[in-house]
């Protein structure tokens, strides 16, 4: 069973609907104490970051998560603002903590010539070795919708990435049992169903 934590904010039904596309028994969470029951989690997100932490705090969902990721090495999966909230810190509208489940920074983005937000679909260069990159063709295209974007994370955490003007947008990060998705997999058409199944049936 894949829990879908609800803390106010994120785009709940599409993922569920792609989840259950593929077969996969899953169900909203909003209660701390309920976390222990689901195999794996899933973070969805659109909104700001700030909110985000905030509502995840108020919930009590944070250090929930917190606890079955880093202890219990439950598998998580972050989209969109869900993957930004799995870094350490962001700059949007002010300084907040994150997760700290990866290294890096959320930034602004800053592209002379270029709309912000990007907005629309964008070729994924894949980045190392990695069994879900297996599951990928190599001209992938994924659909995003963001501002901000991972910035000084680790190497080693890249597995795939886009070309945004001069900008280097992270767009799939892994490190151990968490994973994260700067566009939105249930969007993305096949490719991204195939994300979506590498985690439900594969990951960790």
């Amino acid at each position: 069973m894949i829990g879908i934590i609800d803390y106010g904010m994120g785009n709940l039904h599409s993922v569920k609907n792609a989840l259950d596309a593929l077969g996969f028994a899953n169900e909203f969470v909003s209660d701390p104490k309920q976390l222990d029951k689901y195999e794996k989690l899933v973070l969805p997100g659109v909104g700001a970051f700030g909110d985000c932490m905030e509502n995840l705090h108020r919930s009590g969902l944070y250090e929930a998560v917190d606890r079955q990721v880093r202890q219990k090495k439950k598998p998580l999966l972050g989209i969109c603002l869900g993957m930004q909230a799995l870094f350490e810190t962001s700059e949007e509208k002010g300084f907040h903590q994150g997760f700290g489940f990866l290294q890096g920074d959320i930034r602004k983005m800053e592209a002379e010539g270029y709309r912000i937000p990007h907005i629309g679909w964008n070729e994924l260069v894949k980045n190392g070795n990695h069994p879900l990159l297996d599951q990928l063709p190599d001209h992938a295209y994924m659909y995003y919708v963001h501002s901000y974007y991972a910035q000084n994370y680790r190497e080693e955490d890249l597995l795939g990435y886009s070309i945004y003007g001069p900008l280097k947008i992270p767009g799939i990060v892994c490190h151990d049992n968490v994973l994260g998705c700067q566009f939105h997999p249930e969007k993305c058409g096949e490719d991204g169903l195939k994300i979506l199944r590498y985690f439900g049936k594969e990951f960790v």
